[in-house]
């Protein structure tokens, strides 16, 4: 079994901020292990590192048995990246982005393209070889371009392409119901984020690599699709590092939790379960210690000036105090015990307003395609959770409420005073592209310097305020965006997917906001854990039907509507 292995390694950002110090952990011998911690604490800067697309400033990084890595934002989300020209994708923290990842340039990247990227090494190259000659073929011909492509397709053979090609057809099956050759060249922006994520989950699980690096892999997934990977980690002989903030998935899958905080990296050895009541008690003991170490500097530092006193007008202490000087000396060289981390203050305050008693009304309301006609009443101060498989229609609905142009018959109309304000589900947001969060607020709400950065600060935001809004991270968006809506003085709030990218303080804080909010709440979403924060479900099911349970369902998968 493949193993990953960081010692000692140090990572500070280009503004000199510390992300990782001395940090070490060890995962290997089939184990599936979770690194947690805040938005921008480094996870993904972890990944990097043990994929090679970051050399760490100091400190080592070993694997064995082969790596396949899932980047946190793939295909048609954010783009993919092949290592070495661009860390993650799209447009990311690191400030880079532009490229256009997969298949030829200017072209879109199609499905075999996103198989070619996380396949391994020797299979990419083949890959990238039989391109060009297939261009340089297509472009001029003549009996050289014939060679180099059939020398190209040698190298395909010996380098396990073809073989590679009969793991991708299951794959697709697995994934997206058709074979290989029936959708190869299907570009990757036609498939939704659960499909991109799915297949390229189907490619690692069945491929060769024994390390598997997943950062995000339930992001977009519906929960039939999170439960299927939860399915595949537990039975998976791989080693397994992964970044999630479904507290539920955590909770089924992770055997050793990774937390990283302000800089360190410690490990706890139990599940999920137990992380919470861990992590509490080692801050205490933190605590305890950096108490006691205060005191003994206290003591000592009293204890030379004490000394250096008597020693002023009685030669005979002389000895004393140079003893208690170098007792200091070396007492401060070994230096204090770790700081606890600091906690994490996200303080969301989510208003809202009175509105007319009936909040949203659906009459004989049909998305064209997507499903059955149906009725609905939302009532002021109502939290209506939308569940439902991908495709079934439940972000159209939620765009359609915002008042965007969604094809649809029948009516869906807002009530007196009803206010709606979107979450995006992939925060696509054209309108804050380029912008710098603290310019965002100054313009479009009119605040001074110090009250956008007193706005960002309880967001935690105020470290990124001068960066581009692409350039933040997911979680990042998703605050910002949860900050302008309170900020808007919205009276309807319609989150499509809020906490797919919140570490888990952050989505303790929003569940909070959302308990005080006085308006009215929908939410799409595929987490189980904050499910269970709403008291109405509103379904959609897999054959088109619409209707509320008291419950939460998660078991409706998509199936094709009769016509």
């Amino acid at each position: 079994m493949g193993h990953v292995e960081v010692a000692h390694v140090h990572h500070a950002l280009p503004d000199g901020r510390v992300l990782l110090d001395d940090a070490s952990f060890r995962v290997g011998e089939g184990t599936v292990a979770a690194l947690v911690g805040p938005n921008g604490s480094g996870k993904t800067t972890l990944i990097r590192l043990i994929a090679g697309d970051v050399t760490p400033q100091s400190g080592t990084v070993t694997t064995s048995g082969g790596l396949g890595v899932m980047r946190q934002f793939i295909g048609g989300i954010r783009g993919v990246v092949p290592p070495g020209q661009q860390s993650i994708g799209g447009i990311r923290g690191d400030g880079s982005g532009g490229h256009h990842p997969l298949g030829h340039a200017g072209a879109e990247p199609v499905v075999r393209d996103l198989l070619v990227f996380v396949a391994e090494k020797r299979v990419r190259e083949a890959a990238a070889r039989l391109d060009a000659a297939e261009g340089v073929m297509q472009a001029r011909g003549g009996e050289q371009a014939q060679l180099r492509y059939a020398a190209a397709l040698a190298d395909w053979g010996d380098a396990g392409g073809y073989e590679a090609e009969v793991l991708w057809d299951a794959c697709t099956v697995a994934a997206l119901g058709l074979g290989y050759e029936q959708c190869r060249e299907r570009g990757v922006g036609t498939l939704s984020g659960g499909e991109q994520k799915r297949l390229v989950l189907e490619a690692l699980l069945r491929g060769p690599a024994e390390v598997l690096l997943l950062d995000e892999p339930d992001n977009y997934l519906d929960v039939p699709g999170k439960l299927w990977l939860e399915e595949q980690l537990d039975q998976t002989r791989k080693t397994v590092l992964l970044v999630s903030h479904d507290r539920e998935l955590l909770a089924n899958t992770a055997q050793r939790i990774i937390s990283v905080e302000d800089g360190s990296v410690w490990v706890h050895g139990g599940g999920f379960a137990s992380y919470p009541q861990a992590r509490l008690d080692r801050n205490e003991r933190l605590d305890e210690l950096r108490r006691r170490w205060d005191e003994e500097h206290e003591k000592l530092k009293q204890l030379v000036r004490t000394l250096r006193q008597k020693a002023s007008y009685n030669d005979g202490m002389a000895s004393r105090y140079q003893a208690a000087v170098t007792r200091l000396s070396r007492f401060e060289d070994e230096g204090p015990p770790e700081l606890a981390p600091r906690e994490q203050n996200v303080r969301m305050r989510l208003r809202g307003g009175r509105t007319g008693k009936r909040a949203v009304i659906c009459e004989d309301l049909e998305l064209t395609g997507l499903m059955h006609p149906f009725g609905l009443e939302v009532w002021y101060g109502d939290r209506l959770a939308v569940l439902g498989s991908n495709g079934s229609g439940k972000s159209s609905f939620l765009q359609l409420l915002g008042g965007s142009d969604v094809a649809h018959e029948g009516v869906a109309r807002l009530g007196a005073r009803v206010v709606p304000g979107l979450f995006a589900q992939t925060h696509a947001r054209p309108d804050l592209a380029g912008r710098r969060p603290v310019e965002i607020l100054m313009t479009e709400h009119a605040m001074q310097r110090n009250e956008a950065m007193a706005a960002l600060a309880r967001y935690e935001l105020q470290h990124c305020a001068e960066q581009p809004f692409g350039t933040l991270s997911g979680g990042q968006q998703a605050r910002l965006q949860i900050l302008l809506l309170e900020l808007s003085g919205v009276t309807l709030l319609l989150l499509d997917e809020p906490t797919d990218n919140l570490d888990l303080a952050s989505a303790e804080a929003l569940q909070a906001g959302l308990g005080s909010y006085e308006g009215t709440v929908l939410a799409v979403t595929h987490d189980r854990w904050f499910a269970r924060s709403f008291d109405r479900f509103l379904v959609f099911g897999a054959a088109g039907d619409v209707y509320e349970s008291g419950d939460p369902v998660w078991d409706e998968t998509r199936v094709a509507r009769p016509r």
